[in-house]
């Protein structure tokens, strides 16, 4: 936590890429009760951050897209307390065209439909439910070959909004101003919540914040009423 002058300082959070779209509105709102703290964000694929953290990162806080990363920060002695859930993500696909998104999952596998982008599975939770998702509903093998990987969900946005004709992306993106023009049942739709595992996303304190009031006063905003009226807000689902 660094000093930027009388009584004022700033702490660093790590958050995953899916918050990147209702956290604005949240530093926003913890600015308001606490005007002398300052808040830098980071964001990025829970597994990249997770890897930044255990080479030494100077992050006070994670917000992780799941719950496997932060517990295996805590089991490695890198936290100052448990992993705590504080949302639940989902899933939808995305297209910039409108189609026939009342088919669900299914319509991965049209032939119209030549790049899919998703979240690398091995480093972002997102992506690793679109994997589950695509698996379960026994459609993976058939499309494997059209899909994209993007770093974080955030760039699965990016892709599906661009080079892709359709994407997996967190339910949470679609709230942002910047897809307005995309319509429920047109242009998204959400994953059948059975096709993959829930997505808690978890939050800790690491050693870097512990014992420093400016990362108990997030944390605890983080699970505060204001807090979970804009994470509802924007389509996640309150643990």
């Amino acid at each position: 936590m660094t000093l930027l002058g009388l009584g004022a300082s700033e702490i660093t959070v790590a958050a995953a890429a899916n918050l990147s779209y209702a956290m604005g509105e949240m530093v926003k709102e913890f600015k308001r009760e606490n005007p002398d703290i300052e808040v830098k964000v980071i964001f990025g694929g829970s597994g990249k951050l997770t890897a930044q953290i255990a080479k030494g990162a100077p992050y006070g806080i994670f917000l992780s897209a799941d719950r496997s990363y932060p517990e295996s920060l805590f089991k490695n002695g890198l936290t100052a307390n448990e992993p705590t859930v504080y949302a639940r993500g989902a899933l939808a696909i995305l297209s910039r065209k409108r189609r026939e998104m009342d088919r669900g999952i299914s319509i991965l596998t049209d032939d119209s439909i030549r790049k899919i982008a998703s979240a690398n599975p091995k480093t972002a939770p997102y992506g690793k439910a679109a994997k589950e998702a695509m698996t379960k509903s026994g459609i993976f093998d058939k499309i494997a070959k059209k899909i994209v990987y993007a770093e974080s969900i955030s760039q699965t946005v990016a892709y599906t909004m661009t080079a892709a004709d359709i994407g997996l992306v967190a339910k949470s993106s679609l709230y942002s101003p910047s897809m307005k023009a995309m319509k429920r049942g047109d242009n998204w739709v959400e994953v059948d919540p059975s096709l993959y595992r829930p997505i808690d996303q978890s939050m800790v304190i690491l050693r870097y914040g512990k014992g420093k009031e400016g990362y108990e006063k997030f944390y605890n905003f983080i699970l505060s009423a204001e807090s979970r009226k804009i994470l509802e807000k924007y389509g996640y689902i309150l643990p």
